[in-house]
């Protein structure tokens, strides 16, 4: 559900006075508790987003549901998530689109898995490798939460650096400690002019993957680079950065795969 009035056992963002937010699941006999006083979940099922709501304590609480950006980063994890910034870029820069077939080695705890899902849509597909049992039970848990039962999702407890099953996909999506394991089986796979964008938080997990890359004649490296998020704090005359900003979290790196005669 993500229009209309909140129901029973959805997810709900609550964000008190000094912008802290909450991420609650809301159950008609439960209660929102905090030193700000409590909110009775009764009282904000049925209502629409951006209801105000008073807790005992007499502070304003806002509701809304919560973004993809801050559900990701609320959610309970598994595995490390890539930060949104780093989600919003393998959109972009890995040029997904409706209808895309997209391999994704490293299931984590869904984060990214979420994003590629709602750019497919329902006519595209994603296909996550995830070898350890727990992350992909907790991805699944976190996409379920989220997107409600996805058919257009396929999940493997497989190992990808010993091999991708399907054929011609448009894109494969890497993140995982040992990218340029999967180069030469992400090469086989992917279509001409299908994308390879891998996510590495070091230099030299980086170096090791642009040789795997340079040693790949079907694939043509494109590009290497990182992003920094810098939030700013405005209140009234003053403006200025905030003091804390989510700075280096990792590098891209993003290859093309060339045809055969190339």
């Amino acid at each position: 559900m993500r229009t209309g009035s909140f129901e029973p056992g959805e997810k709900t963002l609550l964000i008190d006075p000094k912008g802290r937010k909450y991420l609650v699941t809301l159950r008609p006999h439960d209660k929102f508790s905090t030193h700000l006083g409590t909110i009775p979940h009764s009282e904000i099922i049925g209502r629409e987003e951006g209801v105000a709501l008073r807790s005992s304590g007499g502070a304003t609480f806002i509701a809304f549901r919560p973004t993809f950006a801050e559900y990701s980063l609320k959610m309970k994890r598994g595995a490390q998530i890539l930060y949104p910034k780093d989600v919003a870029t393998v959109l972009v820069w890995g040029d997904l689109f409706p209808g895309a077939t997209v391999v994704e080695g490293g299931g984590g705890s869904g984060a990214l898995t979420i994003a590629l899902l709602q750019a497919v849509g329902e006519k595209g597909q994603v296909i996550t490798y995830e070898v350890r049992e727990d992350f992909l039970r907790q991805a699944r848990a976190n996409v379920e939460t989220f997107l409600g039962k996805v058919p257009h999702w396929v999940t493997k407890l497989k190992d990808i650096y010993e091999g991708i099953e399907e054929a011609s996909v448009d894109r494969v999506v890497l993140d995982l400690p040992e990218g340029w394991r999967a180069v030469t089986h992400a090469a086989e796979v992917l279509r001409p002019g299908g994308l390879l964008l891998a996510f590495f938080p070091t230099v030299p997990q980086l170096q090791a993957m642009a040789t795997a890359i340079e040693q790949e004649p079907r694939l043509r490296l494109q590009e290497v680079f990182e992003v920094v998020h810098r939030p700013w704090r405005i209140q009234g005359p003053s403006v200025r950065p905030e003091h804390r900003m989510v700075a280096h979290t990792g590098f891209f790196m993003l290859a093309r795969r060339l045809t055969a005669s190339s």
